[in-house]
């Protein structure tokens, strides 16, 4: 039999779980107040986000590629020509030079029997081709772009089947808006690449050759390699997005030869300053325009 102690400590065990509350989970918590996403603000934060993304999508590729064309346009100063150096494109590997009678002029209805391809002097149309820094997406008569060169112009040409859209791309930032300069596909070419300025040629594989950029930091309105010095390169008559067409047909009997027979000798070109319009007297300017202008 249980001993009264024993009986009397159960009944007490007993007596103290029926008074004590049982403790259910959570009980005694404060309640919980359920918490709100801030989806205003998260779509704020998102917008912006998106903003900040569009805006480097469209300003970052501007930014190298201006970046890109102030680096190609600058040029090197070790290739700029002086009294002391006047021709420093004689020492870039490749260039050849060739010296030709000025201010032969043939008129619109004419081709000049040139002897080189391109041709970077010569007989050449009274009208130049605007060398403003043009960008032409057409072949261009060569008898315009020659005058460009007597003005001082540097002219590039690209065969468009041997020069790809990354290797145009990379010639035009040496040109774009820049003065003095004109580039143009040229069918024909027998290189991927050719500059001209008068009386000198260069002809180049690629795009990246580091030559493109010393040939134009020598050349381009470069006093002593140009005898039209401080003639304008604007000719507000030239249709830059339709020129007047490039021939590759073999030249007739009628061509004017490079002797100049048949051309019209302009004596107010030669050693003066071109008052810009073509058909207008040139105005003399005594030591003509500065290299780089």
């Amino acid at each position: 039999m249980p001993s009264r102690t024993s009986a009397t400590s159960a009944k007490a065990v007993r007596a103290a779980g029926k008074s004590s509350p049982s403790r259910k989970p959570g009980k005694g918590k404060l309640p919980g107040k359920k918490r709100e996403v801030p989806w205003a603000l998260l779509g704020g934060g998102v917008a912006i986000v998106a903003l900040i993304g569009l805006l480097a999508y469209s300003l970052v590729p501007k930014y190298l590629d201006q970046a890109a064309i102030r680096e190609a346009q600058t040029d090197l100063s070790e290739w700029a020509p002086s009294e002391q150096n006047q021709d420093p494109a004689a020492k870039i590997e490749g260039v050849v030079k060739q010296e030709y009678p000025a201010a032969l002029h043939v008129d619109e209805t004419k081709r000049v029997a040139y002897d080189k391809s391109p041709a970077y002097g010569g007989p050449h149309d009274v009208a130049w081709a605007n060398c403003t820094g043009t960008v032409y997406a057409k072949p261009i008569r060569m008898e315009n772009a020659v005058h460009s060169l007597e003005h001082g112009a540097v002219w590039i040409a690209y065969n468009p089947d041997k020069v790809d859209a990354a290797g145009v791309e990379k010639l035009s930032n040496f040109v774009k808006n820049r003065p003095y300069t004109l580039m143009s596909p040229y069918p024909t070419l027998d290189t991927p690449i050719a500059l001209q300025s008068w009386g000198h040629q260069l002809k180049l594989d690629s795009a990246d050759d580091a030559r493109i950029k010393q040939f134009i930091s020598a050349l381009r309105t470069n006093p002593y390699a140009h005898p039209e010095v401080g003639a304008s390169c604007s000719n507000p008559i030239f249709d830059a997005n339709n020129p007047p067409p490039f021939d590759s047909s073999p030249y007739g009997p009628e061509a004017v030869p490079m002797d100049g027979t048949g051309a019209n000798q302009d004596q107010t070109e030669l050693g003066g300053l071109g008052s810009g319009i073509p058909g207008l007297p040139s105005i003399p300017m005594p030591g003509g325009a500065p290299a780089g202008q």
